[in-house]
């Protein structure tokens, strides 16, 4: 019977999430059930059993910056501080001479994927990859460093010497790279290739991740979210304001000039700089970016009546697929024909991934929208307990969970989203 019953809520959960209209709950009695619920306790400690390491998952073998900058917090309560900052603090020991910063290291002994792995005396026994396609590592890397530091209250970390430089000066090379090999003057923004919202394959065939002679450069939100946090948080460590603020705040009007579609209330996919990869006929921007849209967000660039209406978006994709939340990556798909490179509703184009819907349930908290994010995260936790486990993404036509059986990544933002939810909940009992 208590099995029944707790069905019939996981179903019930997952059909409030598709309505239009969000109960609003006063805020005790939201408290109440918050505060009471012992599912997120489960996913809480469940995540920290998991956070013990630093791979994306249990089919990777590299430490990843994007992903480890995404369970940091956890990573500190599952760790020791010192096993967390020499983590943190290889990804300066590969830095590149430019100032950028690899995707991630693997032991030598394992490095058996097709990257064209590079090495540093820095740090011997590791084999280094870059996904050349994307431009969120140094910014990973950035806010990877303030997560730390705002945790710990150990700002020793930004002297440490690393080679010839401290860290902080190292944040800061890493800022110029993006800036100088990934910069469009015409429009004041980041770039990076064709790839779907925060993914790191383009669409030609062929080795996805790495640039090549067939690559379409493009602008995307996504990149520019990012790097706008990554520069708001070098601030915040340094107080160096020489340049960076002035820059902080040209990337904000550049952003909403450029890439926000103010009467659809979304952004557009793509600013093309040397030609699109798709035919004219193809309505691109009638696509739903999930993941740069939940970043523009936590990089401040909305106020509450913006996001509401991004997230009723959000809202409206997932009532048109069965078992979709609100992390589902892109929506519509790209059709197999515009996109070869991945099949439409498989990863990143249309997989369904609680490592971005977890990063959107703490953009509705920091923005004061509580019921939705106490909601919207509902079925999020229900497919962790019926998994038994957190998994890369899932498929949103059955279901069913894919990639790896052991993704940090999800772990991660689903511990910090409960973090905050339940601060919010003790503040307001």
């Amino acid at each position: 019977m208590k099995q029944l019953l707790r069905s019939g809520l996981l179903i019930a959960a997952a059909c409030l999430v598709t309505s239009h209209a969000i109960a609003q709950t006063s805020k005790k009695e939201l408290a109440k059930q918050i505060l009471a619920d012992r599912d997120m306790d489960t996913v809480q400690a469940r995540a920290l059993r998991l956070l013990t390491g630093f791979t994306a998952g249990t089919s990777y073998g590299e430490i990843w910056i994007r992903d480890f900058n995404t369970f940091i917090k956890g990573s500190l309560k599952a760790r020791s501080q010192q096993d967390v900052k020499d983590a943190l603090l290889l990804f300066f020991k590969i830095q590149g001479a430019d100032g950028n910063i690899p995707d991630g290291a693997i032991p030598k002994e394992k490095a058996n994927v097709g990257y064209k792995y590079l090495y540093s005396d820095l740090a011997p026994g590791w084999a280094i990859h870059k996904n050349t396609v994307e431009t969120d590592q140094e910014s990973s890397l950035i806010q990877a460093v303030k997560k730390y530091v705002d945790a710990t209250g150990d700002r020793t970390i930004l002297q440490e010497k690393i080679g010839d430089r401290t860290v902080a000066e190292r944040l800061e090379s890493a800022l110029k790279y993006v800036r100088k090999e990934r910069w469009s003057d015409k429009y004041g923004l980041v770039t990076g290739a064709t790839t779907i919202d925060w993914g790191d394959v383009q669409a030609e065939t062929g080795w996805g991740v790495a640039i090549n002679d067939k690559t379409k450069w493009a602008i995307d939100i996504y990149d520019n979210a990012m790097f706008l946090s990554a520069v708001q948080d070098y601030l915040a460590m340094t107080k160096d304001y020489r340049m960076w603020e002035i820059e902080a705040k040209l990337l904000k009007k550049n952003i909403r000039k450029h890439l926000w579609d103010a009467k659809a209330k979304k952004y557009i996919p793509h600013i093309y700089l040397n030609g699109s990869p798709f035919p004219d006929t193809f309505k691109e921007r009638e696509i739903l970016y999930q993941g740069g849209s939940t970043c523009a967000i936590l990089a401040g660039l909305h106020k509450k009546k913006e996001i509401k209406a991004i997230n009723q978006q959000m809202l409206d994709m997932v009532a048109k697929e069965q078992h979709a939340t609100i992390g589902m990556t892109v929506y519509p798909p790209y059709p197999a024909e515009q996109f070869p490179n991945m099949a439409p509703y498989n990863y990143q184009n249309g997989g369904d991934w609680t490592w971005f819907g977890g990063r959107m349930i703490q953009a509705l908290i920091q923005n004061n929208l509580p019921n939705e994010a106490y909601t919207e995260m509902q079925p999020m936790i229900a497919r962790v307990i019926k998994n038994k486990g957190f998994y890369e993404w899932y498929d949103v036509r059955n279901g069913a969970p894919k990639g790896s059986g052991d993704f940090r990544g999800e772990a991660g933002v689903l511990y910090d989203a409960i973090t905050q939810l339940r601060a919010w909940a003790l503040e307001n009992k």
